[in-house]
Order: C-alpha cells, then structure tokens, then sequence
C-alpha cells in the first residue's frame, strides 16, 4: 500500500474513538494486526493490538506505545497505522491481559 498520499492523524485525532478497529501494517507493508483498544489519550498512550488469528478469533493481544505507530487516513477517509515492528515481532511481545 502506498501510504505517501495519506494524511497523517493530528494528536487530537488520537482517541480511541477513531483509532479502535484500524488496521495495523508492519515493517514489510504487511497486515499484522489490528487496534482493539487505546489506554489513555494523545502520544502518551498504548495501543492494544490483536495479532494473529483469524476472523478475531485466536488473535493475541499485545500493548505498544502510540509513539510507534503512525496513524493516517487513506483516500477513503479510512484509518490505518504504519509501524516498524513486524509480524513475527508482535508475536514475541507478552500477551496483554486486561
């Protein structure tokens, strides 16, 4: 996905409500997981990403800093992040329990 035409989310726009159910893509522009939820608000903040699975279900939820993901909207008005960690990485991370 060619993200250079993307408008990137202002911090305002870091809440949970918009960025819930966005789309997680990794280092190799790859799908590796989706935003279930966000604990607080703003650069301060973690995102909880379910990765793996299918369908949700079997997915393992892990937390990484808002800081390591860079929120944008594509031509559809649709929210997705970009991050460097891969797949396999995320795998790796402990599982976050709530």
């Amino acid at each position: 996905m060619d993200h250079t035409n993307h408008v990137r989310l202002t911090t305002a726009e870091l809440t949970p409500a918009i960025l819930e159910g966005a789309t997680v893509y990794g280092a190799d522009d790859h799908k590796v997981g989706t935003v279930d939820h966000v604990h607080g608000m703003g650069t301060g903040s973690t995102a909880i990403i379910d990765v793996g699975g299918f369908l949700g279900i079997g997915a393992k939820p892990v937390a990484v800093p808002l800081t390591d993901l860079d929120f944008m909207r594509d031509e559809d008005g649709d929210v997705h992040a970009v991050t460097a960690w891969t797949k396999d990485q995320l795998k790796k991370m402990p599982e976050h329990r709530h």
